[in-house]
C-alpha cells in the first residue's frame, strides 16, 4: 500500500507520493482565489462545465439573494453523462451493491446509464412533466434513484428527494409544500435482511395531494401490480418508450432541486439549489477534495435523501467522469465486516462516511477490520458532524492503515457542497480540525456582534461575500423563513454575513475547528463551552465509545453540561462516572465537568450520522421530543427516557 501521508509533530501532511497525484499540490491556490474570488470561480466554471451559452455576468448580489453565472445556459444531465460518451462510454459509471450477499451486484456503464435516463425522461414527459415541474422521489439506495434524478435534470424538472426511512406524514408534508406532480418510489428495500415495504407509506402519503401518477420500481418482484390507475410499474413503463430524448436547455439560475431539511422543529424548510452554481461547486469540490482521477472508485455512504448523497454519492463523481459505488443496506449486515469487504472486493479508492458510523465500528472491535488490507484506498473522508480525536485516529490507522489523508469536511444542506476542509495535496490533516475555506470562499469566526475573533477564541462561523456558487438560493416559496433563518441576526449589526448557525475556533495555523451548532454552546458560570470540545474530551476516555453533551439550566451556574455515554464494554456505575468526571477535569478543567452522566446503549441519530442533541434536551426537560421521524433508531428515545426517569427516582 502506497504511503500518501507523513507525520510532522502532531500534524499530518501529504507525502511525496500524494503530491505526485494531487490536483492541487501547494497553498498558492488559496492566494490566487483570494485576489478575485469571482474571476477564480469564472475560470473554474469554464474549465469544469460544458455550457450551451456563456453567462452575461458571473456574479450578481442583491442580498439576501445572489446569482452565479447569470444568463448562462446548460444542462446538468449532459454534464454528468452525454459529454463522457466520447471517451468513457464503456467505463463503469455506477456500481450497486445489494444488501443480500446472495444477490449479484449491478454495474452500469456510462452508455447504459445514459440510455436508461433517456427512457425514464420520456416516461416523465409522457405523463406531462414539464420544465420547472416538481417531481418527488422517495427511493432507497438502488440504481433507479439515480436514473430518476438525472431524468428530471435532463428535461428541466425539479427533483425533490425524500429520505426513504421518513414516515408517510413526512413525505406528505414535502409533497404538499412542493406541489409535486409525480411521485417516484419503490415497493421496498432490504434492511438487516428484512423487507421494508416502502409502498405502504407511499400509498398513505399521496392521499389528497397534488400527485397525479406514482411510478413504482419493483425491488422485490419483477412487476408491480395495482388496481389503482395512478400507480404505474417502472419496468413496464420503460419498455414502452424509446431512448431518444434531447437535453432541455436551462438557465444557470433555474432551480435544479429542492431538498428539505430534516424538520426537527416545525415545518421542514425546502432548500432551493440552482443549476449552474451547484454544478460548478459539485464538480470542483469532488475533484479537489477527494482527488478524483479517471481510474478512481468513490464510495460515499450517505443516503440519497441527504445532500451528501446528492453531491458526492451521485453527482460529484459523475460530473468528473469517475465511478461511484452505492450500497443498499445496513452497514453491519450480515456482520460488521461488510463495509470493509466491499471496499476490498471493489477496489474503492475514496471512502467518505460519517463519524457516527466510525464510532459504531470502533465499538464492534478491531477483529472485523484486521483481516482486510484495503490497499486500493487513497483518500478517507468524514462528514455530518465534528469528529473526535479517538475516532479520527481509529479511522486513520485501522481503515487507512496510517497511509491515507483524512479529509474532515464541513458543509450543510444549504451550502450544496463541502466548503471547509484540507486539500489532499496540501494538508495539514489534524484530528478534530476541519481545515481552510475551499478556495474562492471566505469564512470567519466572529463574536455576538460580528467582530472577528482572535485565534483560539470560540465564536460564530459565518460566510461572507461573494457567497459560494453552490449555496442555497432561498427557501421554496418562503421568503420570510429564508431571511429569518440565514440573514436577519447579523443584519442588525449592518453585517452582510450568511449565518451558518455553527460555532468554531480559528486555530494558530489558520485552520478552522468546527465546534457544532451554536445552540450546542453553553455558558457555564460565565464561561462559554462548546459541547463538541467536551464530547471530544469524554470520548477520549478509554471505556467510552461515543457521547453527546447537552446543557441544562442551573440556578447557580446558569447552565451545566449533562453527558450521555455509550460504552465500549461493560456497564456504567457511579464509580465510572467519577472517573470520567476526573478525566474531564484533566482534559479541560473543572468548569467543564458534567453535572450528570447517563450510560445508554445508543444515541438518537439521523441516517446522515448527526446525533440529535435537541431530543436529548427535550427528554431532560420532560418535554415531548420533536423530530423523531428523522431518526434511524427511534427506539433509543424510549430507552433513554426510561434511564433518565429511573435515575431521577433513585436520586
Amino acid at each position: 500500500m502506497v504511503n500518501y501521508i507523513q507525520k510532522k509533530s502532531d500534524k499530518f501532511y501529504p507525502s511525496a507520493e500524494m503530491k505526485k497525484i494531487a490536483w492541487i499540490k501547494d497553498s498558492e491556490v488559496y492566494r490566487e482565489a483570494e485576489k478575485n474570488p469571482v474571476k477564480f470561480w469564472e475560470k473554474l466554471a469554464e474549465d469544469g462545465i460544458d455550457w450551451q451559452k456563456k453567462w452575461d455576468k458571473a456574479y450578481v448580489e442583491k442580498l439576501p439573494y445572489f446569482e452565479w453565472f447569470k444568463g448562462g445556459e446548460l444542462n446538468f444531465c449532459y454534464n454528468c453523462l452525454d459529454r463522457h460518451l466520447k471517451h468513457r462510454a464503456d467505463k463503469t459509471a455506477l456500481i450497486w451493491i445489494p444488501e443480500s450477499v446472495k444477490e449479484k451486484k449491478v454495474e452500469l456503464s456510462y452508455r447504459e446509464l445514459f440510455n436508461k435516463v433517456k427512457k425514464f425522461a420520456n416516461i416523465l414527459k409522457k405523463y406531462n412533466v414539464k420544465k420547472g415541474d416538481v417531481v418527488a422521489i422517495y427511493m432507497p439506495m438502488i440504481p433507479e434513484a439515480l436514473v430518476a434524478m438525472l431524468a428530471c435534470t435532463r428535461i428541466g424538472a425539479v427533483h425533490s428527494v425524500v429520505f426513504s426511512a421518513f414516515s408517510a406524514d413526512a413525505l406528505k408534508a414535502r409533497i404538499d409544500d412542493g406541489k409535486a406532480k409525480i411521485l417516484i418510489t419503490a415497493d421496498g428495500y432490504y434492511r438487516k435482511g428484512e423487507k421494508e415495504y416502502l409502498i405502504k407509506k407511499a400509498r398513505k402519503a399521496v392521499r389528497k395531494t397534488s400527485i397525479e401518477k406514482i411510478i413504482v420500481v419493483p425491488r422485490f418482484k419483477k412487476r408491480f401490480r395495482s388496481f389503482n390507475p395512478k400507480f404505474l410499474d417502472f419496468n413496464k413503463e420503460i419498455s414502452k418508450v424509446n431512448n431518444d430524448c434531447k437535453c432541455e436547455k436551462v438557465k444557470s439560475e433555474d432551480i435544479m432541486f429542492i431538498l428539505y431539511t430534516s424538520g426537527t422543529t416545525g415545518k421542514p424548510k425546502g432548500i432551493v439549489h440552482d443549476t449552474g452554481g451547484y454544478a460548478v461547486q459539485a464538480y470542483w469540490t469532488a475533484k479537489w477534495n477527494f482527488n478524483l482521477h479517471d481510474d478512481d472508485i468513490m464510495w460515499c455512504t450517505a443516503d440519497v435523501g441527504w445532500i451528501t448523497g446528492h453531491s458526492y454519492a451521485f453527482y460529484g463523481p459523475l460530473l468528473n467522469g469517475s465511478t461511484t459505488l452505492i450500497y443498499e443496506g445496513s452497514p453491519d449486515f450480515p456482520n460488521p465486516s461488510r463495509w470493509w469487504k466491499i471496499i476490498e472486493k471493489n477496489n474503492v479508492s475514496v471512502f467518505y462516511t460519517a463519524p457516527t458510523a466510525i464510532r459504531m465500528f470502533r465499538k464492534f472491535g478491531d477483529k472485523y477490520v484486521n483481516k482486510f488490507k484495503m490497499k486500493s484506498l487513497k483518500i478517507l473522508g468524514t462528514v455530518g458532524e465534528p469528529i473526535d480525536k479517538e475516532s479520527w485516529m481509529w479511522f486513520f490507522k485501522k481503515i487507512g492503515h496510517g497511509k491515507c489523508p483524512v479529509i474532515d469536511t464541513w458543509w450543510q444542506t444549504e451550502t450544496g457542497g463541502t466548503l471547509i476542509n484540507s486539500l489532499p495535496g496540501v494538508g495539514p490533516f489534524v484530528p478534530t480540525v476541519a481545515g481552510k475555506s475551499f478556495p474562492g470562499t471566505r469564512h470567519f469566526i466572529v463574536d455576538e456582534k460580528g467582530v472577528v475573533k482572535k485565534k483560539g477564541q470560540l465564536g460564530f462561523l459565518i460566510q461572507t461575500s461573494p457567497f459560494a456558487p453552490g449555496m442555497l438560493h432561498g427557501v421554496y416559496k418562503n421568503h420570510k423563513k429564508y431571511v429569518e433563518t440565514y440573514w436577519n441576526y447579523w443584519k442588525k449589526f449592518r453585517k452582510k454575513y450568511y449565518d451558518t448557525s455553527d460555532g468554531g475556533v480559528l486555530c494558530s495555523d489558520g485552520l478552522i475547528r468546527i465546534t457544532g451548532r451554536t445552540d450546542d454552546v453553553m455558558k457555564v458560570a460565565g464561561h462559554r463551552l462548546a459541547t463538541a470540545e467536551l464530547e471530544d474530551a469524554i470520548s477520549s476516555y478509554k471505556r467510552v465509545s461515543e457521547c453527546a453533551v447537552v446543557p441544562v439550566s442551573d440556578k447557580i451556574k446558569g447552565q451545566v453540561p449533562v453527558a450521555f455515554c455509550v460504552l465500549k464494554n461493560g456497564y456504567g456505575s457511579e464509580k465510572l462516572q467519577t472517573k470520567i468526571k476526573k478525566h474531564v477535569d484533566l482534559k479541560i478543567g473543572p468548569t467543564a465537568r458534567p453535572a450528570k452522566i447517563y450510560f445508554v446503549n445508543d444515541l438518537p441519530k439521523t441516517r446522515s450520522g448527526k446525533i440529535m442533541r435537541r431530543i436529548l434536551k427535550n427528554l431532560l426537560n420532560n418535554e415531548k421530543p420533536e423530530g423523531l421521524m428523522t431518526l434511524v433508531n427511534p427506539e433509543s428515545v424510549d430507552e433513554i427516557k426510561g434511564i433518565i426517569k429511573n435515575s431521577n427516582q433513585i436520586e
